[in-house]
């Protein structure tokens, strides 16, 4: 089609797939708008866009031509360098599979780096689609391959830093200074919970410890239970340079080999972490709670606490496990009640997501090992069902506040029911699989999903139909807008237990602090939530990727070691090109290619995503426990290349 018969513009958001094609996403239109890649006109993944429409022909999909680029969405990229062999010049090959064109760097550039090595790039100039972007060189990295430069790659990728700016560094230790001990007057009008039964519970290399838990039996089978939250607010004020800081990163990241903090050390691992026998300034929520799990009381308000104990998660199993052991008869209080309020919540219409995760032992190079799966323990649950509580708490009071005076709002972790075409395609699925499901009008009943996820617990199905139904939902994200939590099933839900890690459970407790003091927020100030809002689910989608793409590097690099070996997985997922399967112990994902199925002419039936052999008859279909073998895998795109045995 001509570019003259494009009609008139419009304006929206692009998002280029890994082939190059691009869908832009624009207001007024009820589909994504394709946009072929000779017509992208160097528009990249995330940018906002003037876009014109061709002529539609019959049912062809709309499709388009971009114009003009509003707004560039990301700058700078991460690649490996590929220096043209008697040529001054190199061109970086991004790392971002969106990225789809590769970019020129001068030779006044090329000097500073080595062929093969990993850089991150920023983009100066880019205006004509025929010619590649030019680029300049932030930071080289170091050789393709090491450990640490990919996982520094992974990082500044998803646009986050590694190490903070000294300023910050040094504003940091100053504040650790003078708060070490806690000055009298800080802990004036906090309630004091110094004296009563108080520990954490954290994975066993945790090093920063956001919260804990104080138990205390008030009555015959009434129980006063203190959720306990590290008093960042109190620290990091707003406007200085370590809040600046906070704001900007949004989030910690937690990579297979280490934690990109939010906060610097000092704050997130010394004064503001609950570490044991140690006064700590919290900000809490205490409920008063009877044996049968009924809450006849909440309080919120800061406190102070010296944790008597720091458990790991194996350790605290261990005492409700043996029945014996420090603090047993708190820690099975604290089960049993976790289990009745995990009951309710279930039968409300919770929708249970527990998926099996793994760990990785690495050698002293960061290689992997062993890879096992994480136990999901009571304890877990335990600590989970008592998080909930608090953050669902605040966000009722906050809500309730807000509509008693009329004014302000608040910042909620909000998630909407599934569309309607991400319902119907979730139903298909589960109907190939055997398992016949009704919806109710254009939502499915969380109900009846959790009654399928009863009856796939501990199959070989699990981890699929989980992650199948997980991509069905909508994602779950930051607003002022308070439409409640589908997931969860709550009307009120938020973010308030974690704020050395997380950016938005520090705006919960300083507008908390807000209400708690009759004030609220002005028209101004919601304004500015509402937009920072979207910006904080943006980092923490990035800060999700990353997490991801640490450990999709880890599997690959430790299945590259087994080419030729046999394993067992499941699969999960038949295109038009191959067959995904997830190898059962590890969940390394990897690609059946069909030309690697040699042994019969199969062919793909769109209608039950399955591949049937024209001679033996033979059937792929989702779900099905196979046998494969690893062929090869490619460490650099993340990717491994299976055969059916």
């Amino acid at each position: 089609m001509k570019k003259e018969d494009a009609q008139s513009s419009s304006r929206g958001i692009i998002g280029i797939t890994s082939a190059g094609t691009g869908y832009v996403t624009a207001a007024g239109f009820e589909t994504d708008i394709l946009i072929e890649p000779q017509f992208l006109n160097t528009a990249l993944h995330g940018d906002e866009v003037e876009f014109s429409m061709f002529p539609q022909q019959g049912a062809q999909r709309p499709s388009g031509e971009i114009t003009k680029v509003l707004r560039r969405a990301k700058m700078e990229f991460v690649g490996t360098v590929d220096k043209k062999k008697g040529s001054a010049i190199s061109f970086i090959v991004p790392d971002d599979k969106k990225m789809y064109t590769d970019i020129f760097v001068s030779p006044a550039e090329s000097r500073k780096i080595h062929d093969g090595w990993k850089v991150l790039v920023r983009v100066v100039k880019w205006d004509d689609p025929k010619k590649n972007p030019e680029g300049r060189i932030v930071k080289a990295l170091g050789k393709k391959g090491d450990n640490d430069v990919e996982m520094e790659s992974i990082v500044l990728e998803k646009g986050f830093e590694m190490k903070f700016p000294p300023k910050v560094e040094k504003e940091a230790e100053v504040l650790g200074k003078a708060s070490k001990p806690i000055p009298h007057k800080d802990i004036a009008g906090r309630r004091d919970f110094r004296n009563i039964t108080t520990f954490t519970i954290d994975p066993a290399d945790a090093k920063d410890f956001d919260d804990a838990i104080s138990f205390e039996m008030v009555a015959d089978d009434l129980f006063e239970i203190g959720v306990h939250i590290a008093d960042v607010s109190h620290y990091v004020k707003p406007g200085g340079r370590l809040d600046e800081e906070a704001r900007h990163r949004g989030v910690s990241i937690y990579l297979v080999d280490r934690t990109i903090p939010m906060l610097p050390e000092v704050l997130s691992n010394d004064i503001c972490s609950l570490n044991p026998r140690e006064d700590k300034l919290t900000f809490a929520a205490v409920l008063t709670m009877s044996a049968d799990g009924h809450i006849q009381k909440v309080w919120l308000g800061r406190t102070v606490i010296n944790s008597n104990r720091r458990f790991a998660y194996e350790e605290a199993q261990k005492v409700l496990d043996e029945k014996k052991g420090e603090y047993y008869n708190e820690l099975h209080r604290l089960n049993v009640l976790a289990k009745l309020i995990r009951e309710k919540r279930m039968k409300g219409g919770a929708l249970d997501f527990d998926k099996e995760e793994v760990k990785f032992k690495l050698d002293a190079k960061g290689k992997p090992v062993s890879i096992a799966q994480k136990p999901r323990l009571d304890v877990h649950k335990l600590v989970e069902e008592f998080m909930i509580l608090a953050n669902r708490e605040v966000a009722s009071y906050l809500s309730r506040e807000v509509k008693k005076i009329n004014k302000g709002a608040s910042v909620y972790r909000i998630h909407d029911a599934p569309k309607k075409d991400a319902v119907d395609e979730l139903l298909f699925f589960l109907r190939m699989l055997g398992h016949e499901i009704q919806a109710k009008g254009e939502n499915i009943s969380s109900k009846e999903l959790n009654e399928i996820f009863v009856k796939i617990k501990g199959k070989p199905e699990e981890s699929l139909v989980k992650t199948v139904a997980m991509r069905a939902m909508a994602k779950a994200v930051y607003s002022v807008g308070n439409i409640g939590h589908y997931g969860l099933a709550l009307e009120n839900y938020t973010h308030f237990t974690s704020p050395i890690r997380r950016y938005a459970d520090l705006l919960v407790h300083r507008i908390l602090e807000k209400h708690l003091k009759g004030g609220h927020l002005n028209a101004e100030e919601i304004a500015w939530h509402h937009a920072f809002a979207a910006e904080l689910s943006q980092r923490e989608i990035n800060a999700t990727d990353a997490e991801r793409s640490s450990v999709s590097l880890k599997q690959v690099e430790y299945m590259l070691d087994k080419v030729g070996q046999v394993f067992e997985g499941v699969i999960s997922g038949i295109t038009t090109w191959g067959v995904y399967v997830e190898e059962s112990h590890t969940k390394a994902s990897g690609m059946v290619k069909f030309k690697d199925m040699k042994d019969d002419f199969y062919v793909f039936n769109k209608e039950t995503y399955s591949l049937v052999g024209t001679k033996s008859k033979k059937k792929y279909s989702v779900g099905d426990v196979v046998k494969i073998k690893i062929a090869a895998g490619d460490l650099e795109r993340k990717t491994l290349d299976y055969v059916f045995v």
